[in-house]
């Protein structure tokens, strides 16, 4: 029997460098590859957004379902969504477009003089990296986790 209210785990600077290394780590090589750009632009735009779905499914089970040790009633909180999560969702997107546009690789891979269309191509192809980035940072903040 719990006398004391929990109090909310400390999301801590440590946390969001653990989940920075596992999302970069997993999506460089995807944001350099054609392929993933082929496929992007051949996507429809409502395939990337289930995409993009997909990616916040699996980092909040990776989290939350996956780590019996972790309950999302005790972690910090914005406006009722994890901050851990938070910064799991900017590391994930964060990591794949940083990448992407340091390697120039829309610039490479999409031959359009559209600009919307080259951002709606990055976009998707952001979408489909960020399914394996997201598994990087989630498992290494896992993982680390004290």
């Amino acid at each position: 029997m719990r006398l004391r209210p929990r109090r909310p785990q400390q999301f801590r600077l440590a946390d969001s460098a653990q989940q920075i290394v596992g999302g970069f780590l997993l999506a460089g090589p995807f944001v350099v590859t054609e392929e993933v750009w082929m496929l992007a632009g051949n996507m429809h735009i409502l395939q990337a957004l289930v995409i993009v779905t997909i990616v916040f499914a699996i980092g909040y089970a990776a989290l939350y379902k996956a780590d019996a040790t972790r309950d999302v009633d005790d972690e910090q909180e914005v406006a009722g969504i994890p901050v851990r999560f938070i910064s799991l969702m900017i590391v994930t997107f964060g990591s794949v477009t940083v990448l992407a546009l340091l390697f120039g690789a829309p610039l490479t891979f999409v031959e359009t003089e559209s600009t919307g269309k080259l951002a709606e191509t990055t976009f998707k192809a952001v979408s489909v990296g960020a399914v394996f980035s997201v598994v990087g940072a989630a498992t290494a903040d896992t993982i680390f986790a004290k």
